[in-house]
């Protein structure tokens, strides 16, 4: 994720499904137009992950945004991946993790990487800027940077989310307080001005009222980043134990 760019991937508009494995099988029940619309959504979600680690599967840019398009158009839209859908076998990106791998298996069995996609069909990807991954994950596995790209794009998602709501609720300074004191550090790994600092710049009277601002955002960040990994899982269990993977990538705004 580029530091400072969190609102430019992931999506909304999803409010007619509960889970992505709902996802799944929404597009196997819906007609053409809306399976395709459906197919659009999962692809807001998924195709940077994966993009992400075929790259770093040693694959080159192009070849990388077409294996990434031909996945999803012969796997998700082709709806093999809808027939082996289990959701029973917990979390959603782990099971579109083995498909992608699957996928690649028979792209070079068969070396038929981007011809069999009629060119009617093919699935729209804005892959103009693809995401940049940080130097630490440069020598990880490819699965590192798959799920580096999943947290960053569900972030993005989860923090445009509590922008909007924090100004729909008449709270736009608490999120800049937010934002300064806490997203931006963290993001760009720079150190966080003083509360002092703070108060001054937003014309706030007192620290702790400022402290008190951004316990409010944190907490409305909590409750949507839970919401939308509740999404991709079937239990709560699995809910904690994606939370606490989370936490491994970025940390600092999660806390408290």
């Amino acid at each position: 994720m580029k530091h400072g760019d969190y609102t430019d991937m992931g999506g909304t508009g999803e409010a007619f499904l509960t889970t992505h494995w709902s996802l799944v099988e929404g597009a196997a029940a819906a007609g053409e137009d809306r399976s395709g619309a459906l197919i659009g959504l999962m692809l807001d979600h998924y195709w940077k992950p994966v993009y992400c680690y075929l790259r770093r599967k040693g694959y080159g840019n192009e070849e990388a945004k077409d294996l990434t398009q031909g996945f999803f158009h012969q796997v998700v839209l082709g709806r093999s991946l809808i027939q082996k859908a289990d959701p029973a076998k917990g979390r959603f990106r782990s099971f579109l993790l083995c498909a992608l791998n699957r996928y690649v298996i028979n792209v070079h069995e068969a070396k038929t990487a981007g011809k069999r996609i009629p060119l009617d069909k093919l699935v729209s990807l804005d892959m103009h800027d693809p995401p940049d991954l940080p130097q630490s994950l440069t020598q990880s596995p490819p699965e590192d940077a798959f799920n580096y790209a999943w947290v960053s794009t569900l972030l993005e998602a989860v923090l445009a989310e509590v922008e909007a709501t924090c100004r729909e609720r008449d709270l736009t300074v608490h999120w800049q307080v937010f934002r300064d004191r806490l997203l931006h550090p963290a993001l760009r790994d720079t150190d966080a001005p003083s509360m002092q600092q703070i108060c001054e710049q937003h014309g706030i009277a007192e620290p702790v009222k400022a402290s008190n601002m951004i316990t409010t955002v944190k907490r409305l960040f909590q409750t949507a980043l839970r919401q939308h990994v509740r999404r991709s899982v079937v239990s709560e269990v699995q809910v904690d134990e994606e939370l606490e993977e989370i936490k491994q990538f970025f940390h600092g705004y999660f806390a408290g």
